[in-house]
């Protein structure tokens, strides 16, 4: 694909690298924010409230957000393993899958935490009516829009 840029392969992978690097900060910045709340949550008076299923999807959430954690800061522990050696492209390539990995468990912690909340406050019917919202708001953010995007241009 010629985007009309006039670099070699080594700066395009410099380039996408360094974008990479703006969109996982931007990532862990969600990310520590939805994990510092819920590592809260434990410590409050009205915990002991919650019923098996609250607690279980709290648990869960706290796993999620752990590994949603990890993914994130995958790419910069693979980049400094590989500076140096030349393997930007390889650094480049698995730092991309790993973004979409985070992305959809970021996705998956939004959605779970609005049925936590809602189910908490609200009910379990309200939970699952307002996660289904979220859902399909998340999959038409994440999902639909960049493929939409990408269908345009080709």
């Amino acid at each position: 694909m010629d985007d009309g840029r006039e670099e070699t392969p080594v700066e395009r992978l410099d380039r996408l690298w360094q974008d990479m690097l703006q969109e996982l900060r931007v990532m862990q910045t969600g990310v520590q924010l939805l994990a510092g709340i819920l590592l809260t949550l434990p410590f409050q008076e009205a915990f002991e409230d919650l019923d098996e299923v609250q607690r279980t999807l709290y648990l869960a959430l706290v796993v999620t957000a752990a590994v949603t954690t990890a993914l994130v800061l995958s790419p910069v522990a693979i980049h400094r393993r590989l500076a140096g050696r030349h393997l930007k492209g390889r650094l480049v390539a698995a730092a991309h899958h790993l973004m979409h990995a985070a992305l959809a468990l970021l996705g998956l912690l939004i959605v779970g935490m609005v049925v936590f909340v809602f189910d908490v406050v609200l009910g379990r019917t309200e939970a699952l009516v307002a996660g289904g919202s979220v859902t399909l708001v998340v999959l038409a953010l994440l999902v639909a829009t960049p493929l939409a995007l990408v269908a345009t241009d080709d």
